[in-house]
């Protein structure tokens, strides 16, 4: 039985990667999917997540500098950058012309904060500017409490002296990042177009062979029912190792996608993932009449979950109730194990329920198509 399955995987593979649509959708589509969304995701020419364009005029004074200091705390500041680069900044905030006389000459002057898109950080943009002009206000107080000058040498020896109330601040643990750009499209791409081409290529080569009668000659041959299936799914196994092992080669080559240091996991991510989806490809070949059918279906599908899972886009970035939908489908599986393998230094064995459950599911989906499968 296993030599007859391992002969009839060679040849069905061998069939399977001289189809011209196998071919463009497995080593040419990928890396197309893989540069144009990455460079959308990670928008490669865009300043640092936490970068602050801030404008001080030369007359601006000393309360300016004050502010920007407290801002420095949270952003990466940039001061004064070059108006031609400004649409590279998320955040850009501009303190206006005489800012230091008019607010000591008690005339109230407005600061201008400009934001792109209202995302749930928006409100801690708020949070953080209210703290720094307030905190500024504040010091100001102060200063002018005391019967001295307001001058910046005042701000200087308040800053200096020690303070009464004191935090302590220690990480809590590992600051988890979501990936973008590249780190996020390659490995999102992969999962998608694995189970697209094994759906509709994987699906539809099934189906014509049983339309086409050739199904029915291997039932007459002396192979057994098992050795077919095994075989089948074993040619469909061999595209999607082949698939994964492109897209991984692609993206470490040309894209500088790091794996992570646990390359060895990632890949056995992967085989299971492949696994399952040889299987569920084949039972969309097994029960579909018509190729249209099939490829609609399977297009549909390998769409569906792929935006579901998380391909698409990072899924630590949308609502929670989202992310435990995600956890749903076998890509929400997958690219959750990628994300902690790769992105967040998480160990092996925090992903071995991941395999476990993927494994478990391929097997399942294999017993019901050895029982259901249909030669004619």
């Amino acid at each position: 039985m296993i030599r007859d399955a391992l002969y009839l995987a060679r040849m069905d593979a061998a069939h399977l990667l001289r189809r011209r649509e196998t071919l463009l959708w497995t080593f040419v589509m990928p890396v197309i999917f893989f540069y144009f969304i990455g460079a959308i995701t990670g928008n490669s020419y865009a300043a640092p997540k936490d970068a602050l364009a801030v404008n001080v005029p030369p007359d601006a004074g000393f309360l300016a500098d004050r502010l920007v200091k407290r801002l420095d705390r949270d952003y990466q500041v940039v001061l004064n950058p070059d108006p031609a680069q400004l649409s590279r900044f998320r955040r850009r905030l501009a303190i206006p012309s005489g800012f230091t006389d008019s607010v000591l000459a008690g005339k109230p002057m407005k600061i201008q904060f400009g934001r792109t898109g209202e995302d749930m950080s928006a409100d801690y943009d708020r949070v953080r500017l209210y703290r720094a002009v307030y905190t500024t206000l504040a010091d100001l107080i102060v200063v002018s409490g005391e019967n001295t000058e307001v001058s910046k040498e005042a701000f200087e020896k308040l800053a200096a002296e020690p303070r009464t109330l004191t935090l302590n601040v220690r990480a809590a643990g590992h600051r988890l990042e979501a990936p973008t750009g590249f780190e996020q499209s390659v490995p999102g791409t992969m999962v998608m177009f694995t189970l697209l081409v094994l759906f509709t290529t994987g699906g539809v080569s099934l189906m014509l062979e049983r339309n086409n009668g050739i199904l029915r000659r291997l039932a007459s041959s002396p192979m057994s029912r098992g050795a077919v299936v095994l075989g089948k799914w074993g040619a469909r196994m061999t595209l999607g190792i082949i698939q994964i092992a492109f897209a991984m080669i692609t993206g470490t080559a040309l894209f500088h996608v790091k794996w992570g240091p646990n390359l060895p996991t990632v890949a056995l991510v992967m085989l299971a993932y492949a696994s399952l989806a040889a299987a569920l490809g084949m039972l969309l070949g097994n029960f579909g009449r018509t190729e249209g059918q099939v490829i609609g279906l399977g297009v549909m599908a390998s769409n569906v979950l792929a935006g579901l899972g998380g391909c698409w886009w990072p899924i630590e970035v949308t609502p929670r109730w989202t992310q435990k939908l995600a956890l749903a489908f076998p890509t929400g599986w997958i690219m959750d194990a990628l994300h902690k393998l790769m992105n967040f230094g998480a160990p092996p064995i925090s992903v071995l329920p991941h395999i476990c459950v993927t494994a478990a599911v391929a097997i399942g989906a294999g017993i019901v198509l050895a029982r259901s499968f249909r030669f004619q």
